[in-house]
């Protein structure tokens, strides 16, 4: 597999909302702008997290994904990043209280 490049990740926290924490949105490779990205509290692992990727409900109520990594290699790749940023994110703001 080649090598995955996330840049110019961008965090949104929102109040927490059913275990939603933030929105992320990321460049892939220079190639690609992936924005919602969920950011979710894991609940089966404290302190962890998980990324929920953008998809569209149609009128029909069928659910298409738009983007998501199709092996957990990928899915670390991207996700290792943008918790990063959000964990550094998360202690800037608790430092200011």
């Amino acid at each position: 597999m080649s090598e995955i490049v996330i840049s110019e990740i961008q965090i949104i926290p929102i109040k927490p909302n059913d275990g939603l924490v933030a929105f992320a949105s990321c460049v892939l490779n220079n190639q690609f702008y992936i924005g919602s990205i969920a950011i979710y509290i894991c609940l089966q692992s404290p302190g962890d997290y998980r990324l929920v990727f953008p998809a569209k409900t149609l009128h029909t109520s069928k659910e298409i994904q738009l983007f998501y990594p199709i092996n957990t290699e990928a899915y670390e790749a991207i996700k290792n990043p943008i918790i990063q940023k959000f964990k550094e994110l998360m202690e800037k703001v608790n430092l200011r209280d």
